[in-house]
């Protein structure tokens, strides 16, 4: 008996001395596990973005070195829930800023659910407003947190520690027109960059382009969930990014993302991640390169 113990422990020692380990990049690797090491751990010296996936809306945090959150977006109203147990499994206990792009309900429809489960110390909309409920859901959150909402617009900084993140729209007065009243944020760390744009259309982006130095940056979170009326290729000759993310739903009935504007991105050799097809997104940037992951 005792021999048929030590073969046994041989035998085990053999297949754990040859099991395989794999270094994988996280641009290289797709799990399927709710919320992997990679996206629970805050590497000392990283920014992470996380792209939620939240089907057709928009939704996205960004979590800096110094261990500052923003959120930006919460997608629709029914997806409030999921984004405070996306913040909740991430570790993040308050969100030192709350950026509402515009008033659509697949952009802000969360938040207010959000608002009243996570403490907030900011929160930054563009100056206007809308009659739906949800968007009055929005306002009554902000009310009953204390806060006042500051205006998001061109060449506003966020004070953040570590990052550099100023609006670089809306840069006029749009009218009614929701999607060109969209906040665009810029977020510099060390030699890297991203874009949020929110649903700032062909209109806004003209604007935008006035100051073409603002836009350079290396991950684009393409406009208006892939829409052909966002992402116009004078646009995207001056971002010229080299990755491209797309937060749209699976088979959503508007037909997003475009294939105009895939076509467009791949003839531009950017790399494109999409949250329909891949689910949660993460890029990681040390401030010299940026390595993503992605959950379904």
């Amino acid at each position: 008996m005792k021999k048929l113990y030590i073969t046994l422990a041989l035998i085990l020692s053999v297949l754990v001395a040859c099991s395989p380990i794999s270094s994988i990049t996280t641009s290289e690797k797709e799990t399927d596990q709710t919320m992997p090491k990679l996206q629970q751990e805050q590497a000392s010296g990283t920014l992470r973005v996380y792209y939620l996936d939240v089907g057709q809306g928009d939704s996205t945090l960004i979590q800096t070195p110094k261990g500052q959150h923003i959120l930006i977006d919460g997608g629709d109203n029914h997806k409030g829930d999921e984004v405070v147990d996306y913040l909740k499994q991430l570790g993040v206990k308050s969100l030192d800023a709350i950026i509402a792009t515009h008033p659509d309900a697949d952009h802000i429809g969360g938040l207010d659910t959000v608002i009243d489960a996570i403490p907030v110390k900011s929160v930054y909309a563009p100056r206007v407003s809308h009659t739906t409920n949800t968007y009055k859901d929005f306002l009554l959150a902000v009310k009953n947190s204390g806060l006042k909402i500051k205006t998001a617009k061109v060449g506003l900084t966020l004070p953040l520690d570590g990052i550099t993140a100023e609006f670089v729209a809306p840069v006029a007065e749009y009218g009614k027109d929701l999607n060109a009243w969209s906040a665009v944020l810029r977020v510099q760390y060390g030699n890297t960059s991203f874009l949020f744009t929110g649903d700032a259309e062909a209109r806004s982006e003209k604007d935008m382009l006035k100051s073409p130095k603002l836009l350079k940056v290396d991950v684009l979170k393409v406009g208006h969930h892939g829409s052909d009326t966002s992402t116009s290729q004078d646009f995207l000759n001056a971002v010229r990014p080299t990755y491209a993310v797309i937060s749209a739903g699976k088979d959503n009935k508007y037909g997003h993302p475009k294939s105009a504007i895939i076509n467009r991105l791949k003839r531009a050799k950017v790399t494109v991640y999409r949250t329909d097809t891949q689910g949660t997104i993460t890029a990681v940037s040390d401030g010299k390169t940026i390595k993503f992951d992605t959950v379904r």
